[in-house]
């Protein structure tokens, strides 16, 4: 038991570096590709490429739970519609990820509100942290948010209701076809939308090819996975610590790829809600500790 542990806090720690690459993945095809195209043909192939690792799942899904996967993939899809605007925009690809981040944070709480699902006293500690951190970031240019931070924000909100509603849905049917279903929803949305908004490119280049498959293959279909496969072999608890790595990783590697940097007033912001994210997960972060521990 405790190798599966390990193995899986292993695994898990490569799915946050998948999910961080992704974003620098992301950022470069975009200057092959308008954002809408981008994020649907990039999670249309993810979806078809999970779909062949679920075929017998897929296949066994009733009609409940064909919409339930529709829901979620629809919801998911208007979040990463203003996910990828916010990354078309964005100056700071750390910043945005942290932003992005609050969605777990207000997962709770939202929770709370629509379900009356019981909410610990860390949650409510954790949700003015993060937004005092959000509130810095924003007054790094004179109370006037930046438009890619809006679309962060608005895309965490969407977020955090597709992890209810993906939790929801989980419970009741395959991760891995619920995943499938849900990410082709996504493509499609993105397609179609940018069928009507986006001019298409006229030549597709190899620069584009490789920045899309990277993305769709590595950043999104192996990534979902290998999360799937590592959670089944750990506790929710212990994966939910080390998931909130994902910005930190975002971050550094955007550091280094882009050589951006970080204002004092964004490192404190970015601090403060990552802050938000432990006081958050406190509990499973103390759980975690004590199984190292042992």
């Amino acid at each position: 038991m405790q190798n599966h542990s390990l193995k899986a806090d292993v695994y898990l720690i490569i799915v946050t570096l998948l999910a961080a690459i992704s974003w620098m993945f992301s950022k470069e095809a975009m200057n092959e590709m308008p954002p809408l195209l981008f994020i649907g043909s990039r999670f249309l192939l993810a979806g078809i490429f999970l779909a062949l690792f679920s075929k017998r799942s897929l296949i066994g899904l009733n009609p409940k739970q064909w919409i339930a996967s529709a829901q979620v993939g629809t919801l998911f899809g208007m979040s990463m519609c203003l996910w990828i605007f916010g990354l078309f925009h964005a100056k700071n690809l750390g910043e945005g990820a942290f932003i992005t981040s609050i969605a777990s944070i207000l997962v709770a709480p939202i929770s709370y509100f629509i379900f009356k699902a019981k909410v610990q006293k860390s949650n409510w500690v954790a949700l003015p942290v993060a937004f005092i951190g959000l509130g810095l970031l924003g007054l790094e240019n004179g109370f006037h948010p930046e438009p890619s931070q809006l679309f962060f924000l608005s895309a965490a909100i969407l977020l955090s209701l597709t992890f209810i509603l993906n939790g929801r849905a989980a419970a009741r049917m395959s991760a891995t076809a619920l995943t499938a279903v849900s990410l082709s929803f996504v493509g499609l949305m993105g397609i179609i939308i940018s069928a009507f908004t986006e001019r298409w490119p006229e030549i597709a280049t190899v620069s584009m090819w490789q920045w899309l498959l990277l993305s769709a293959l590595i950043g999104t279909a192996a990534r979902f996975l290998l999360q799937t496969y590592a959670q089944g072999l750990t506790t929710p608890s212990h994966a939910a610590v080390i998931m909130i790595l994902e910005p930190i990783w975002t971050a550094l590697i955007a550091a280094y790829w882009f050589s951006e940097r970080m204002s004092e007033l964004q490192l404190i912001g970015c601090s403060l809600i990552f802050a938000a994210l432990i006081i958050n997960r406190w509990s499973n972060v103390l759980s975690w500790l004590k199984s190292r521990g042992n």
